[in-house]
């Protein structure tokens, strides 16, 4: 019985060990998918004409802050 207890608690460390590993290269994976999405929205507001911005109410310095939610 006590083996039992050690091979199941075993097989289940080893699949929590695989799930942690696939879990985290998972966020990774959605992770640099959304770096990738802000990218190319800072990348089409700096495209935009100084007017344009300023109708969405933006200035050039701002446009990393505005796109990454950062207040300050």
């Amino acid at each position: 019985m006590a083996d039992a207890s050690t091979n199941t608690t075993l097989s289940h460390g080893a699949g929590r060990f695989f799930a942690d590993i696939f879990g985290g290269l998972w966020d990774a994976v959605i992770r640099v998918g959304e770096a990738n999405s802000k990218i190319r929205k800072i990348e089409a507001l700096s495209s935009l004409s100084d007017e344009e911005l300023a109708q969405r109410g933006l200035a050039r310095q701002d446009i990393i802050r505005h796109v990454m939610g950062c207040s300050v």
